[in-house]
């Protein structure tokens, strides 16, 4: 299996939990922040449902300068607006994730802030990071769903919220 395979197959993968959890968000809770150091609920969703474009941004560019970047975060105010972001952000990032695009992979991606080198990795570095990204922020807002008492979807096996399978029954 070629690394863009692998990754095309860790990114679909990846993106049924992703749904589910970022489906479960109520839309009277946009504006919820669990701690003064936390994200907003509606930016952290929305960054979850935006990172399949790293993808695209890692095979498609040399480099991030945070200094000097038109990006802005897509301002969402529902789970079917947010949905919506998520699922054309994974067509985005899927079009990158070609045959051709595996002699790219050694190449160096510069993610930089004006003259500040925060990072050089190479492209393949960068779309593991960008699945690592998916996994983490996901993971935050489990606590925040958890916090609000919203049952939370499993990720690689049953959560505490659903049936589970434990070594007890197993001796049964």
């Amino acid at each position: 299996m070629s690394f863009i395979e692998f990754f095309l197959k860790q990114l679909n993968e990846e993106a049924l939990t992703t749904r589910n959890m970022l489906s479960r968000i109520p839309d009277d809770q946009y504006d919820y922040k669990p701690h003064e150091k936390s994200m907003v609920l509606r930016n952290l969703a929305t960054h979850i449902a935006e990172i399949p474009t790293w993808v695209t941004m890692a095979l498609t560019t040399d480099e991030l300068d945070f200094e000097n970047n038109a990006w802005a975060q897509k301002n969402v105010n529902d789970t079917a607006a947010l949905m919506e972001v998520f699922e054309a952000s994974l067509i985005d990032g899927r079009s990158q994730l070609i045959a051709e695009n595996e002699s790219r992979l050694d190449e160096i991606w510069t993610l930089r802030s004006g003259d500040t080198i925060i990072s050089k990795r190479t492209r393949l570095e960068v779309l593991r990071m960008a699945l690592s990204q998916i996994i983490h922020h996901r993971a935050q807002l489990g606590v925040y769903l958890r916090l609000l008492n919203i049952p939370i979807p499993g990720s690689y096996g049953p959560s505490a919220d659903e049936q589970s399978f434990t070594p007890k029954e197993a001796a049964a």
